[in-house]
């Protein structure tokens, strides 16, 4: 059964209100993107904790979903007046046929390529490289599946830097990516912590499929208490400022630490704070994205 696309901009004032609206008069769902994406004025919008909510973007492109009998345009008009458009924005609609989505979504994910002996293999495929080590791992409700320059960064540093035998503490564990290569490249055991409950999940069960042991995951207040050999952290520069003390604390003296979810230009930031407590490496950037290290002394 195919469905209609209402596509239409707004400015940042109306663009909630008309999401909204939309979905009051029957959209399926409805989208909220950057208008400017792929632009020079595309608006980075982190959202980070401990800051400001981060409101929406200036420019606003609405993608709404409608059933295939709906008078979309009618809605529009209906949903402009209610919100106190003055004049009906510019639109398109687009009928959006019918597909295998499970297998159009697999199709969009290949095997990552970390270096060349540790690979990202999502389940559904044959690993490139069955030698290697292979994690297996899909996209799913929780962040790191390896396709982000941060989670590549953390990677290679645990490639290259795990000798054997290392207790790993991965602090905003996502997916547990970070803890089941480190446990994959020889640590002895891992610890996982993430403030989101369905991360926790996400991560036991990944820790399963690739059949690691010596893998805890924990929310937060359940976490074990202890230092570690290293702590890797790829969450935000605004957390990992926050969490600067509670970080440095987790390191054993002469222990490592990794720290990403850094925009290239923070990076010296943050490495004023962890200075404090560590000799920091010169940083590692990919795609505009800071990896900073160091040996606590």
């Amino acid at each position: 059964m195919p469905w209609l696309t209402l596509i239409v901009d707004t400015d940042a004032e109306h663009a909630e209100a008309l999401s909204e609206a939309l979905l009051e008069r029957g959209a399926l769902s409805v989208d909220l993107l950057d208008a400017d994406a792929d632009t020079p004025d595309e608006q980075a919008i982190f959202g980070e904790p401990g800051e400001p909510a981060p409101g929406v973007w200036q420019h606003n492109r609405i993608s709404a979903l409608f059933d295939s009998d709906r008078d979309v345009a009618a809605i529009l008009q209906a949903a402009s007046v209610t919100v106190g458009l003055e004049q009906l924005p510019a639109y398109r609609i687009d009928t959006l046929d019918d597909k295998d989505w499970v297998r159009l979504t697999q199709s969009q994910f290949d095997p990552i390529p970390i270096s060349p002996r540790l690979w990202i293999v999502p389940t559904w495929h044959t690993p490139s490289d069955p030698d290697a080590i292979n994690i297996v791992l899909d996209p799913g409700l929780a962040f790191g599946t390896g396709s982000h320059p941060t989670t590549r960064l953390c990677l290679r540093w645990l490639d290259a830097n795990l000798r054997g035998g290392e207790s790993v503490l991965d602090y905003g564990c996502g997916s547990g990516i970070l803890a089941i290569a480190a446990l994959k490249l020889g640590a002895a055991r891992a610890v996982g912590v993430d403030v989101d409950s369905q991360a926790v999940i996400a991560s036991r069960d990944n820790a399963s499929a690739n059949h690691v042991e010596n893998a805890r995951f924990h929310l937060p207040d359940d976490a074990p208490p202890g230092s570690y050999d290293v702590v890797v952290a790829n969450i935000l520069t605004n957390p990992l400022r926050l969490l600067a003390p509670l970080l440095a604390n987790a390191a054993c003296t002469g222990g490592k630490i990794v720290l990403s979810g850094i925009l290239e230009e923070q990076a010296q930031d943050v490495m004023k704070i962890y200075r404090q407590w560590f000799d920091l490496d010169d940083p590692l950037f990919e795609d505009g994205w800071a990896c900073l290290s160091g040996t606590k002394r």
